[in-house]
């Protein structure tokens, strides 16, 4: 007998599996193997994050040269899709009709 029908006599109020006054459930072999599975897993884990692959000095700016390189990459690629700059004069310029070089 559930201590939750011995509290309650009618049953567990609400939903049986969550809430304050919920049924316990049983920890299972499966559960256990699981839980183990996942902590070695997570052991191991920390056992590579631990070693880094390079230290402090070669981490730093080895990446600088292929970054740069991606950004004018994608700067070149922006700007060759841009047109290219149009100026006023150039659409305005067929009203120039009546302009002669004394005025």
């Amino acid at each position: 007998m559930f201590l939750t029908m011995a509290l309650f006599r009618k049953g567990i109020p609400g939903k049986q599996w969550i809430g304050k006054h919920r049924r316990p459930r049983h920890v299972t072999w499966q559960m256990r193997r699981n839980t183990l599975a996942h902590l070695e897993r997570e052991a191991e884990n920390e056992y590579w994050i631990s070693r880094p692959y390079m230290t402090a000095e070669q981490e730093f700016g080895h990446a600088a040269e292929r970054r740069r390189q991606t950004w004018l990459n994608i700067r070149a690629e922006q700007t060759g899709r841009f047109r290219e700059h149009k100026f006023v004069a150039d659409h305005l310029g067929h009203l120039n009709t009546t302009k002669t070089w004394s005025s």
